[in-house]
């Protein structure tokens, strides 16, 4: 049986919310090792002058502990 963990991570990118959930996991995989998947858990954006300018995710994260 493996054991488990999540961690929420809050990630953003001016390209998408795609790019922001791969910047999410590049950034936790740097200290956290074994991740078997991420949870698109909500998405959001900000505006700027009748454009989105910025893409922003908050990504549920789970990896193995060994």
């Amino acid at each position: 049986m493996a054991i488990l963990k999540v961690i929420e991570v809050l990630a953003n990118s001016d390209k998408g919310w795609e790019d922001a959930t791969a910047k999410a996991v590049a950034q936790a995989s740097k200290s956290v090792k074994n991740i078997r998947s991420v949870y698109l858990n909500e998405q959001s954006a900000t505006v700027n002058d009748g454009k989105i300018d910025d893409y922003r995710v908050n990504v549920k994260i789970t990896f193995e502990v060994k």
